[in-house]
């Protein structure tokens, strides 16, 4: 299967790509610039150059492929820019069959209880008013259009042995302000993955998914954010408090203080799909061998 991706060359993408290329597909990639290119280069992808505003890029890319993994993220934009791409995407795909799995968050779907996959699929995007909620029901409507669609919600914590992602967020934040603070009690719970485990899903939802499918990449239901924050605490040196308001986590205030527990059991049912990768802890404090700041 040739497999064009937006996104490649991103935290989840260079590990997405590699995945594909292991298992004997080909890549071609986008790449918005000459950094991404080479990156994607060297991994072994084709790239085609343009960014996900480029509406004729991404139906090429579309076009001349076998299918579309679709993870390009602009958050200037606000989603905006996540919901055009796949409206272009699933367009040049309709009619084909062929399959397009697009990642997408979970952390508003259940506040307070865990997740599963058939929740949130009947989300109003018009009240939500989130564009990521009108991309993620533009990719389900796509399944009634000919489209093997698979809607991917990731874990917020998307994880490995390199700083990074959201929990790499709150790591900066620390060290800026000298101390690892957790919103509230800390009892708030996030999902976490590994990016080796979640590019595997992506490419079993790419192989075998059916249409329509809403998958959960989710190794840890939820960890709680006190024990984020002491792990940082404890791998940096900092004092860790608790109770801290929401303005002191900067561009992550709306999400700090989510209590947002997810399962994934429905997706390892239908696809095998089984993380193995290891927990958020462990990394973070793989993160503060060397001490070195992100």
């Amino acid at each position: 299967m040739r497999v064009f991706v937006t996104g490649g060359s991103g935290l989840l993408g260079s590990a997405v790509v590699p995945e594909l290329l292991a298992a004997g597909h080909d890549v071609l990639a986008l790449a918005r610039s000459a950094t991404a290119a080479a990156i994607l280069t060297a991994a072994g992808a084709e790239v085609l150059h343009g960014s996900l505003a480029d509406r004729e890029a991404l139906r090429f890319g579309a076009e001349v492929t076998d299918g579309v993994v679709h993870l390009g993220y602009d958050p200037a934009a606000a989603g905006t820019a996540e919901w055009r791409a796949v409206e272009v995407l699933g367009s040049a795909l309709e009619d084909t069959g062929r399959p397009m799995a697009v990642a997408t968050g979970m952390l508003a779907l259940t506040p307070g209880w865990p997740a599963t996959e058939r929740d949130g699929i009947d989300l109003d995007p018009a009240l939500s008013g989130s564009p990521r909620a009108a991309a993620a029901l533009a990719t389900l409507g796509f399944a009634e259009r000919g489209v093997r669609t698979a809607l991917v919600r990731l874990a917020p914590a998307v994880h490995d042995d390199r700083p990074g992602g959201l929990v790499g967020a709150l790591v900066d934040i620390a060290l800026d302000r000298g101390v690892s603070a957790s919103p509230g009690t800390g009892a708030q719970r996030w999902p976490a993955v590994h990016r080796q485990d979640a590019a595997r899903l992506f490419r079993l939802a790419m192989e075998g998914a059916p249409a329509g499918s809403v998958l959960h990449g989710v190794a840890e239901e939820g960890v709680p954010v006190g024990d984020i924050a002491a792990a940082i605490g404890a791998g940096w040196d900092l004092p860790v408090t608790a109770g801290a308001p929401p303005s002191a986590f900067g561009p992550l205030a709306s999400v700090a203080g989510a209590d947002a527990p997810a399962s994934s059991a429905l997706t390892q049912q239908l696809l095998g799909w089984r993380p193995t990768g290891p927990g958020l802890l462990a990394d973070v404090r793989h993160w503060s061998l060397d001490r070195a700041p992100v």
